[in-house]
C-alpha cells in the first residue's frame, strides 16, 4: 500500500505538460522536455485547482432533456470585410473563439486591425497585444489610415491583466496577438509552452462563452505552415482559419474547421498601401493573359471554391530524370495525384512519363485539390511529354478514373458558363452540358484535345 502524500509537501511539476512527481528529473517522463520540472507545494487534494475557473467545481452541473432546450441560430458580428465574413460562414458568430494562423508578416494584425475599427460600431473592441507596443500599432493604424479612437489597446503578456481587462471593459470583439505570447504564472514562468497554450486558451475561450463577443486568436505557424502548438488548441475554438499567400501580393483566406459554416470558402485579398483590399472578382485572377497561342504544358480548368466558380491555369513541364529515380515537383497540387494521373495517362495512352521529372505548377498560387482538375492536369502532362500546345479558348473539366474514364463532377453547368463568361469557347467536359464537348474516356479527350 502506497504512502499518502503529506498536505504542504512539495512535488516536482513540468511546465510544459503539467506532470508532477515527488523527486527532480532532468527530463520530464511525460513529455520529454529537458530541464522543465519546478518546485510546487501539494493541497489536501493534491496539486492545488488554480485559475479563473476554481470555484466552479461548488455549482453542480445536472442534465436536461434535449427537447428542453431553446434552440436559437445565434446572432452574428459582421466583421466589415466581405471576404473574411465569407470564410467565417457569413461573419463571425458571437460567443465563439477564431483561430487565425498565418506565417509571419502574411497580414494577420493587418486584416484584424481592419476588422476590428470597422466592427467598432457594433461595441467596444478590445486589442491585446503581447509582441507589438501601442506605438507600433497605432503606426499601422495611421499608415493604412484607419480610424484608431475607437479601439482600445492592452499591451500585456500576462493573462491575469487581459482577463481583468476583459471583465472592466466588457468588448464584443477580442483580438489577442499572439496567443504564444500570453502566460499565467499558474501555469509555469515560460510563455508558449504547451502547458500555457492550453491553459490560456481554455480561460480566454471560457470568458467568450460566457459574453455576447467574438475571440480572434491569432497564432504563429511551424515551417510546414501548420499552427504551432498542441492539437488541442485547434479543438477549444470554434473556427481555424489558414491565411496563405502566393509569389505576389495575393492573400488567400481559407477556414480549416468552422462549427457555423462552411470550410470550403476561400477569401481573396491584396496587399497594398492601405492594407489588406477584398478582390472582389477574382474569377479570373488566375489566369495568365498571353497575345498569342498558348505555349506547351499549360491547360485551363474550371474549379469551385465554396459558392464560387475560379478559373485557373495549371502548367506542367517534363525532363528526362537526372538519375536512376524519378522526382515530382509541385507545391500546389498534391504530389500523389500528380503522379496518380502521369501513370493513368502512361498506361492508357502509351506516352511514358516512368523517366521523366515531372514539375507541376499553378497561376496564381492557389492550392487545387478537387477532383475536377484531372482532366485538365492530364491534358497539360501530355501537352508537355509531346510538346504539342493545346488550342487556345480551350478548357478541361473532369474527374479521372484509374480505368482512363473520365467521370462526371458537381455543378459542372456553373463551371461551364463561368469558362464560357471568360471567352472559353471550347469546354472539353464528361457530359454535354450548355454546348460542351462531351467525352467518355481520357483517350477520347486526348484526340478531341490534340486531333488523332
Amino acid at each position: 500500500m502506497s504512502a499518502k502524500k503529506k498536505t504542504g509537501t512539495t512535488a516536482y511539476r513540468c511546465t510544459g505538460c503539467g506532470y508532477t512527481q515527488p523527486r527532480w528529473l532532468g527530463r520530464c517522463p511525460d513529455c520529454g522536455e529537458w530541464n522543465t520540472l519546478e518546485e510546487v507545494t501539494l493541497s489536501d487534494g493534491g496539486p492545488s485547482v488554480t485559475g479563473r475557473h476554481s470555484g466552479d467545481a461548488a455549482v453542480s452541473a445536472r442534465p436536461v432533456p434535449l427537447s428542453a432546450v431553446e434552440a436559437k441560430d445565434g446572432s452574428r458580428l459582421p466583421t466589415g470585410i466581405g471576404e473574411f465574413d465569407r470564410v467565417l460562414g457569413g461573419a463571425a458568430m458571437k460567443r465563439s473563439a477564431v483561430l487565425v494562423g498565418g506565417e509571419p508578416g502574411i497580414g494577420k494584425s493587418t486584416l484584424l486591425l481592419q476588422a476590428a475599427s470597422l466592427a467598432a460600431t457594433n461595441g467596444r473592441v478590445l486589442y491585446i497585444s503581447g509582441e507589438e507596443s501601442a506605438a507600433q500599432i497605432r503606426a499601422r493604424a495611421d499608415r493604412i489610415g484607419l480610424s484608431a479612437g475607437r479601439i482600445e489597446i492592452l499591451c500585456t503578456g500576462r493573462l491575469e491583466d487581459a482577463l481583468r481587462a476583459l471583465d472592466e471593459t466588457k468588448p464584443v470583439f477580442v483580438i489577442v496577438d499572439s496567443i504564444q505570447t500570453v502566460y499565467s504564472p499558474e501555469a509555469g514562468a515560460v510563455p508558449g509552452t504547451v502547458n500555457q497554450l492550453k491553459y490560456c486558451s481554455h480561460e480566454l475561450v471560457s470568458w467568450v462563452k460566457e459574453r455576447d463577443a467574438v475571440l480572434f486568436l491569432v497564432a504563429h505557424v511551424t515551417k510546414d505552415g501548420t499552427i504551432a502548438g498542441p492539437k488541442a488548441l485547434e479543438h477549444l475554438v470554434d473556427t481555424v482559419i489558414s491565411f496563405e499567400r502566393n509569389d505576389e501580393d495575393i492573400r488567400f483566406l481559407r477556414a480549416l474547421k468552422n462549427r457555423f459554416g462552411s470550410v470550403d470558402e476561400l477569401g481573396v485579398f491584396q496587399m497594398g498601401e492601405k492594407g489588406l483590399s477584398p478582390v472582389e472578382d477574382p474569377s479570373s485572377l488566375f489566369l495568365v493573359r498571353r497575345a498569342g497561342a498558348l505555349p506547351a504544358g499549360v491547360a485551363v480548368t474550371a474549379v469551385f471554391e465554396g459558392s464560387r466558380v475560379f478559373v485557373v491555369e495549371i502548367q506542367a513541364l517534363t525532363v528526362p530524370a537526372k538519375g536512376a529515380m524519378t522526382r515530382v515537383f509541385s507545391d500546389r497540387v498534391d504530389n500523389a495525384r500528380v503522379s496518380r494521373v502521369a501513370a493513368v495517362l502512361e498506361k492508357r495512352t502509351g506516352v511514358r512519363f516512368s523517366d521523366q521529372d515531372i514539375y507541376v505548377n499553378v497561376a496564381g498560387g492557389v492550392r487545387l485539390s478537387e477532383s475536377a482538375i484531372d482532366l485538365a492536369l492530364a491534358t497539360a502532362l501530355y501537352s508537355a511529354r509531346t510538346d504539342i500546345a493545346v488550342s487556345a479558348h480551350t478548357a478541361c473539366i473532369g474527374e479521372l478514373s484509374l480505368a482512363g474514364e473520365v467521370r462526371p463532377v458537381s455543378r459542372l453547368k456553373a463551371r461551364v458558363r463561368a469558362a464560357q463568361s471568360l471567352g472559353f469557347t471550347r469546354i472539353v467536359a464528361p457530359e454535354d452540358e450548355s454546348g460542351a464537348t462531351p467525352v467518355p474516356a481520357l483517350r477520347e479527350a486526348i484526340s478531341v484535345l490534340f486531333g488523332k
